[in-house]
């Protein structure tokens, strides 16, 4: 096999078509979601086709200066839409977003690429930018709902948890069992993703390796190796992310800043 079927216009046109059945429930439901809907798939097409066309030219280009500004970049555009989905102050997070980022994907990547994969060009287009797509965009899930979950727990037990600082706790440890929370929160949904994979489901890059040609057991072995990658890279962004962000997040008397939330 010299690689996947390629999917025609046809074809293409007859993936479009699905939607018929979650527009018809939206609007015979009342859902509301008939808009939404439309202009997120226009959106995902656009983008994916107009990244198509950057890929193979950076994948041509493959010059590793550009390879990294291009993940800075993602990064970016990441620590905003983290912000954005977890209702949080964009200029108060921004920056120690991006830094948590930075320091937990880059590493990973080189990490994964080196050892891992046991590649001579670590900083190659083709896996180190492919490859942190993969793991940032799994691992965003996690840090919206560790980020949402914290500070919106703090926010609705404010009485609660400023008794603990009148009582002379500090806001490490006023902040600990929510910090618990949502952690646990946050990585049950990968845990229980790996507890079924396999079984229940087949993910979506082993999918892909044995559609391109791969044999079932390298698809397995990369399979294995990314998800574990992302577990660990979620864990490690979102400890980063909460205490960098809890620097902003309070007031010298460790009470939560009125403006950190943007969503009530």
């Amino acid at each position: 096999m010299n690689g996947p079927v390629d999917v025609s216009i046809a074809g293409l046109f007859a993936a479009v078509v699905l939607l018929v059945i979650p527009l018809a429930l939206s609007l015979y439901l009342k859902l509301g979601l008939t808009k939404s809907i439309l202009i997120s798939t226009g959106r995902m097409g656009i983008q994916l086709t107009l990244m198509a066309f950057y890929l193979t030219y950076l994948f041509e280009l493959d010059n590793h200066l550009v390879n990294i500004s291009w993940m800075l970049v993602m990064l970016s555009v990441a620590a905003g839409t983290v912000i954005k989905r977890s209702g949080l102050n964009y200029k108060l997070f921004a920056l120690p977003l991006f830094i948590s980022l930075v320091c937990t994907v880059i590493p990973m990547l080189y990490y994964f690429n080196k050892l891992i994969l046991g590649l001579d060009g670590v900083f190659a287009a083709r896996y180190f930018l492919v490859i942190g797509g993969m793991l940032l965009g799994n691992s965003l899930r996690g840090n919206v709902i560790a980020l949402s979950n914290y500070y919106q727990a703090i926010k609705r037990n404010e009485l609660r948890y400023l008794s603990h600082i009148c009582l002379g706790a500090s806001v490490t440890e006023a902040c600990a069992p929510y910090l618990r929370q949502a952690i646990k929160a946050a990585l049950n949904p990968s845990i229980a993703s790996m507890a079924t994979m396999g079984i229940v489901w087949l993910p979506g890059m082993m999918t892909g390796q044995m559609l391109g040609g791969a044999s079932p057991m390298t698809a397995i072995k990369y399979q294995v190796v990314i998800m574990l990658a992302i577990f660990v890279l979620a864990c490690s962004t979102i400890i980063i992310s909460i205490f960098l962000t809890m620097r902003k997040s309070f007031d010298g008397y460790g009470r939560l800043r009125e403006n950190v939330l943007t969503q009530k």
